[in-house]
């Protein structure tokens, strides 16, 4: 037995420093793909407002993580159109000169009419819904198209709120609200619904948007509850029909290729899982704040100030009023290519919005708390 005893030693001894070889081969080999990942300065481009705004939150999220990540690593922000509008942006992206946007798709159509897809109100109408915009064929099909002819990468979708709506100095609630009314648009395709209504729709950057309502350039607004935080005191009524009911307002946060292809593999791995995290943090974020803001907001009655939410029989004659004028309008500002992909699109959408009800999403069930201290509801 002794024998033997001595005969197993060496082997016990060859596995322990094997082991420890292949642990400082490991160690190596991270510290290696550590040495590769090169810090980054990066100009981050937005529409939206800074924070409170919870998109604004989440990209402040972005900056401060991609310095914990990649050490020597800045990110720029711009909000509000400071540096550029959604359009020039896209074709700065396309050129190689701006790094990263978070664009709403239908404000890049005058670059790409192709952005016009997967627009328009009254499709997707519920959290669930929203969240699973990228499972559509749709959604692939414009990525895969902006990654090989526009050369910008996309990440992923972002979505401003779960409650979109419009705001003002007196309640938007039915369709003959907004007759005669000035009302600033999200969008190309939304301006075909506030035609319907007979409402005048006006485009511009939401930094503009204040001093307009103010001065009487327009009389109300679409937009986002975190958006309409910005404006409450110019813009009292807030009326939202939950997802999707008055405008749509899907975006994407997405890098230029000319940039992005130079960088090295490990460094384009930190970056995404940075993105990631912040896309899936703005969801939370975006709920939180409608959750919050109606709970101090909210009111039953539209006729006082307030963030009013619509029933079932409010949304549907503001849905229904609409007709087929958003995709009319797509298929006539689009090549004829287009136009199956539009058709697909509120197909998918009206489907996904049956499979998601009300309160069947991850989103829905967010323990807001844990986010009290980063969300200002002012």
């Amino acid at each position: 037995m002794a024998c033997v005893y001595e005969q197993r030693r060496p082997l016990k001894t060859a596995v322990v420093a094997l082991a420890a070889a292949v642990a400082a081969i490991g160690a190596l080999s991270a510290n290696l793909v550590q040495a590769q990942i090169k810090p980054v300065v990066l100009r981050f481009a937005a529409d939206f407002p800074p924070a409170p705004h919870p998109a604004g939150l989440s990209m402040n999220h972005f900056r401060d993580r991609l310095a914990q990540a990649i050490p020597g690593s800045e990110a720029r922000l711009y909000f509000a159109g400071a540096l550029y509008t959604i359009p020039e942006a896209f074709e700065a992206m396309r050129q190689g000169n701006l790094e990263m946007t978070w664009l709403q798709m239908g404000k890049a159509a005058p670059v790409d009419p192709w952005m016009m897809t997967m627009v328009g109100p009254g499709i997707l109408t519920t959290v669930g819904a929203v969240d699973h915009l990228e499972s559509t064929k749709t959604y692939q099909m414009l990525v895969d198209r902006l990654q090989k002819q526009q050369l910008i990468r996309v990440f992923g979708t972002g979505h401003m709120s779960f409650g979109m709506g419009v705001g003002g100095k007196k309640r938007y609630l039915s369709p003959a609200d907004f007759s005669g009314r000035k009302i600033r648009s999200m969008g190309p395709v939304e301006n075909a619904s506030l035609e319907v209504w007979k409402a005048s729709p006006v485009v511009m950057a939401f930094g503009e948007v204040p001093t307009a309502l103010e001065s009487g350039v327009i009389d109300g607004l679409q937009t986002s509850i975190g958006g309409w935080l910005a404006v409450r005191q110019q813009a009292p009524f807030y009326t939202t029909g939950g997802a999707g009911a008055f405008t749509s307002d899907y975006y994407i946060v997405s890098a230029s290729r000319r940039w992005w292809d130079r960088l090295p593999k490990p460094t384009q791995e930190a970056l995404e899982k940075v993105v990631q995290e912040t896309i899936h943090l703005q969801k939370e974020l975006n709920w939180c704040v409608d959750k919050m803001t109606y709970e101090k907001y909210g009111t039953k009655d539209p006729s006082k100030p307030g963030v009013y939410w619509m029933n079932p029989q409010e949304v549907s004659a503001i849905t229904s009023s609409m007709g087929d004028a958003p995709s009319r309008y797509i298929k006539s500002k689009t090549p004829a290519a287009v136009a199956p992909w539009v058709d697909t699109f509120i197909k998918e959408g009206r489907e996904l919005s049956q499979k998601h009800p009300v309160g069947s999403s991850w989103i829905e069930k967010v323990d807001c708390s844990k986010h009290a201290s980063k969300i200002v509801i002012r």
